[in-house]
């Protein structure tokens, strides 16, 4: 009779410890798994990047001209260099040019190969500038510089006004931006996943594209010029980027 009732409470006692032991034990294995599941969302990131381009119309355009002379000495070249280069500075002057500067200045010899020596014979000096205008204007502008003095057209290209490829920039930057976020969008959607928080943004620097027009170096007798050098303009492209790191 002793025994079965020993046997009675050591049973009791037996479940008695096992419940508390689980109750114990359920809520330590669910506390366990909380860091783990925030770890993992937290480090659920997708990187994208985002494009951006907006076309404007040019309306200036750069031009690089001079004036190349050769002659038998240097100091010959130098000083008729000089005086066709005040000539042909002043009459851009008198037009308002934007942003006139030197673009090169060179003085070189000249040689001749004669039975194996070279033979000098002469000098070749140039001075070139480079400035904007208004598209409309560089035509006429630029048979006026032949007439001027200048013998050399070196480089003409297009571009927008600085107000225009200001606005451009910013537009180009809202598109990269929207861009990117649909990239995330499309790929998280396939997963069944959603966009939660932006965690880090980079901004590419928007560049305005130049628009580049062919090279030329000439000098036309003056009586050549029998009306103006048609000039057309086009459009320039400002593109940007955007890359975002999103946690999903």
């Amino acid at each position: 009779m002793l025994n079965r009732t020993v046997a009675s409470r050591y049973r009791g006692n037996f479940w008695s410890h096992l419940t508390a032991i689980s109750l114990v034990l359920v809520p330590l294995s669910l506390t366990g798994w909380e860091p783990v599941l925030a770890q993992e969302q937290q480090s659920r990131i997708i990187t994208v990047t985002g494009q951006g381009a907006v076309t404007v119309p040019t309306t200036l355009t750069q031009v690089v001209l001079g004036v190349e002379v050769t002659g038998q000495t240097a100091q010959q070249v130098q000083q008729e260099v000089a005086r066709r280069s005040d000539a042909v500075v002043a009459l851009l002057r008198s037009r308002n040019v934007e942003k006139l500067q030197t673009a090169g200045i060179s003085l070189n010899p000249t040689y001749r190969d004669e039975n194996g020596r070279q033979r000098l014979t002469g000098f070749v000096g140039t001075n070139t500038v480079s400035f904007r205008i208004a598209t409309e204007k560089s035509g006429t502008l630029l048979d006026d510089a032949i007439k001027a003095g200048a013998t050399r057209i070196d480089g003409i290209s297009f571009v927008a006004s600085d107000a225009s490829l200001r606005e451009a920039r910013q537009q180009a930057l809202r598109e990269a931006t929207d861009d990117a976020q649909k990239q995330a969008d499309a790929v998280l959607g396939v997963l069944n996943f959603s966009r939660r928080e932006i965690v880090n943004i980079q901004v590419n620097a928007a560049s305005p594209v130049p628009q580049p027009f062919a090279s030329r170096s000439y000098a036309p007798a003056v009586a050549d010029i029998a009306a103006s050098t048609p000039v057309i303009g086009g459009e320039q492209e400002v593109q940007a980027s955007v890359t975002m790191q999103i946690r999903y």
